[in-house]
């Protein structure tokens, strides 16, 4: 298994962005170059939203999200944000939906990047990551199963593992908490198939974090350029490859409880899905370890 997790390895996915890729429309409809996370912080917060046929789910969150964050700019005004809508190759109206929130707020405040083609959850959140101009950037799913107004938590996760070394930390939101309750509503086989991959990403890759699979985290600035850069798998895995790059370069990681409701329409498929993870999980731990992959920092270009 160690030689065909070895031999079958690519170095690392495609940074590069297709033409398409380097611009957003604005608000106007014109077209305005991407910034770069190599670029110094213009803004507090960068929300990075990976979307996926969300035409129906997408606006739940987007409300939530910009009530809560309008007010929090009314309240403070030095606080400055964004919303980035990273739509992953959809079939559906997502892009259509997304530029909405974009005319009605701001191409300043809700950018949307519609990319080629699918790259999968990671995959779209790093091309989100990459033109993020936040000092922190926190990543949300799509369909507002967190509530939001618990980035508030997070943040405190985060202000708490200060001094932060080389400006690296990360904050996890975290469903650990509300697992019994979840358990009482699964089949046996679900729940089985969530205890087997919950003892996989401890004995393989991750042992601090209870819940690495919340698609709510926030990182400094610094923590998302150096993981995400080193991110191999773009699928649904890969939360658990960028803790366990994380724990490597030694970023400190808190993690926080907070609130969330399973929402209708999850594009997970039980059994194939807990498959291709249990996989990804095994390759991960083999890859790093027989040097197959690298912790290296790489720009998109």
């Amino acid at each position: 298994i160690c030689v065909i997790a070895h031999v079958t390895a690519i170095k690392m996915p495609a940074l590069h962005r297709y033409e398409e890729e380097k611009f957003f429309i604005n608000s106007e409809g014109r077209k305005e170059s991407v910034p770069s996370i190599h670029d110094p912080p213009t803004k507090e917060l960068s929300v990075v939203v990976p979307s996926y046929n969300e035409e129906d789910r997408l606006p739940l969150m987007m409300d939530e999200a910009m009530d809560f964050l309008e007010k929090r700019q009314k309240q403070d005004p030095s606080f400055t944000y964004e919303v980035i809508v990273v739509d992953d190759g959809s079939k559906d109206q997502t892009t259509k939906v997304a530029m909405k929130y974009c005319k009605k707020y701001g191409s300043d405040k809700v950018r949307v990047l519609s990319l080629v083609k699918n790259r999968g959850k990671g995959g779209a959140v790093r091309m989100g990551v990459f033109i993020s101009r936040g000092k922190t950037i926190l990543m949300a799913d799509a369909d507002g199963a967190t509530k939001f107004a618990d980035i508030e938590k997070v943040e405190e996760g985060l202000k708490n593992l200060q001094p932060w070394p080389n400006q690296m930390a990360i904050s996890c939101g975290s469903r650990a908490h509300l697992e019994k309750d979840s358990i009482a509503k699964r089949s046996y086989f679900r729940t089985l198939l969530m205890y087997g991959f919950h003892f996989l990403v401890w004995f393989l890759c991750v042992k601090e974090i209870r819940d690495t699979q919340c698609g709510f985290k926030l990182f400094t600035r610094e923590a998302a350029l150096r993981t995400f850069s080193t991110l191999h798998v773009e699928r649904w895995a890969f939360d658990v490859e960028l803790l366990y790059i994380a724990q490597h370069l030694r970023i400190p990681i808190a993690e926080v409880a907070v609130n969330w409701t399973e929402i209708e329409g999850s594009k997970l498929v039980p059994f194939w899905s807990w498959l291709q993870m249990g996989r990804d999980l095994l390759f991960i731990r083999l890859r790093y370890m027989t040097g197959a992959w690298q912790l290296e920092t790489r720009k998109c270009n």
